[in-house]
């Protein structure tokens, strides 16, 4: 059997599975509670955001790619009230409606915890760097579909169904450039990067264009072009 045989083919389902796996990772340390995700998943053609709150974030890099969650009202003010409830705050200081400004913030920073525990999975695993933007939620009444052509050149899309600890449900959708990554030497997936080499890779001088600055340019971009 020759070399190419024996090598490690890694695509879509599996980003989608490393994903997912952050997702749940996050969410139940975060909640001290169970959040599990269907062992089915659906091909989409088009990612949409949904009632009652969306979330997307853009990533890119190594590869390009959306990822959007949309939670239900009841899904996100379970995940926002025993995150907090485990931070020490008390019933009575927490928002009562999910339109409150303050689940949104709270959602946001969890999508922010998941997306970056994905991408460090994604440089150890895959030995590849892919940044993200800061996420956007939003409260929505109606669906909005979202669109990356311009970033990606022969796009897949996937859904995945999820349940919270008392079985609330939410929908991952990821949009993402048809790729595979194939081992050709053997690593240490585990080994966590060296935190300076980190840091000299993120620094950049004061003439240059931050990319996050630019990310959300172009997340606002994309909400004018949707009359939000």
């Amino acid at each position: 059997m020759s070399t190419q045989d024996n090598n490690v083919v890694f695509g879509t389902e599996d980003l989608l599975r490393s994903l997912c796996d952050s997702v749940s990772k996050v969410l139940t340390l975060a909640t001290h509670s169970g959040i599990r995700y269907s062992g089915m998943v659906q091909r989409i053609t088009k990612t949409c955001l949904k009632p009652d709150i969306g979330c997307f974030v853009l990533f890119d890099g190594g590869f390009s790619g959306l990822v959007v969650i949309n939670f239900s009202a009841q899904a996100a003010m379970e995940l926002y009230e025993k995150y907090l409830l485990n931070m020490g705050m008390s019933k009575s200081d927490l928002a009562s409606s999910y339109t409150s400004d303050e689940v949104s913030n709270v959602m946001g920073e969890l999508m922010n915890q998941i997306v970056g525990d994905f991408t460090g999975k994604v440089g150890r695993e895959l030995q590849t760097h892919i940044t993200q933007n800061q996420p956007k939620m939003l409260v929505l009444n109606k669906q909005v579909i979202l669109s990356v052509d311009t970033n990606l050149d022969n796009p897949e899309a996937r859904r995945v169904t999820f349940y919270t600890g008392q079985n609330n449900i939410f929908y991952l959708e990821l949009a993402v450039d048809r790729a595979e990554f194939i081992k050709l030497n053997d690593f240490d997936a585990n080994e966590v990067p060296d935190p300076d080499e980190l840091l000299a890779q993120n620094r950049y001088t004061d003439g240059e264009v931050r990319p996050a600055v630019v990310a959300d340019s172009e997340q606002d971009e994309l909400l004018k072009s949707l009359g939000m």
